[in-house]
């Protein structure tokens, strides 16, 4: 139980780039993605060994997603999310993620952060050949430096959309 766990994600993010070159979200060690506002993160150790930093004051109720007030991607999202951080089955977030793109991404809101975690699920999961077909669909995508900044939030490791994602709005 720490006061605030953002130190502490940022510190041991920045320990594992410098010893590592980048942020290790699978395998071992890695760290679990963090966002804004989140109250735990967990890292495992070279051994399996798993600690989870907990906010002292984290709410009772916390949303582990999953809403019934979701629909179309926004859901898939949401899903994926919690394949990926909840279950860890980041081979099951990235099929949730492909297919609900298919299916919702011509007409959905959000498409530029499904896009995001496509390339650090395919980073995750060993499969760099998929990266360019997010990464430039992403290039392509208009986005104001709200929605800019948002999706770099989205990914554990931002360096893994430089070159993809759009400088200009």
């Amino acid at each position: 139980m720490v006061d605030a766990v953002a130190p502490y994600h940022a510190a041991f993010s920045a320990a594992m780039r410098q010893a590592h070159g980048k942020v290790l979200a699978k395998g071992r060690p890695r760290i679990t993605r963090y966002r804004p506002g989140a109250s735990r993160f967990s890292i495992v150790d070279p051994s399996g060994n798993t600690i989870i930093f907990i906010q002292r004051d984290e709410p009772e109720d916390l949303e582990y997603g999953g809403s019934k007030a979701l629909t179309g991607l926004a859901r898939v999202l949401d899903n994926a999310r919690v394949l990926r951080e909840f279950k860890t089955d980041d081979r099951a977030a990235f099929r949730a993620l492909n297919s609900g793109l298919r299916r919702h991404g011509d007409t959905a809101t959000e498409v530029e952060r499904a896009l995001a975690s496509l390339i650090e699920l395919s980073a995750a999961l060993d499969e760099p050949l998929r990266i360019p077909e997010w990464g430039d669909r992403l290039r392509a995508t208009a986005l104001t430096g709200e929605e800019r900044e948002r999706v770099r939030l989205a990914v554990a490791d931002p360096a893994l959309l430089d070159g993809w994602l759009p400088d200009h709005p």
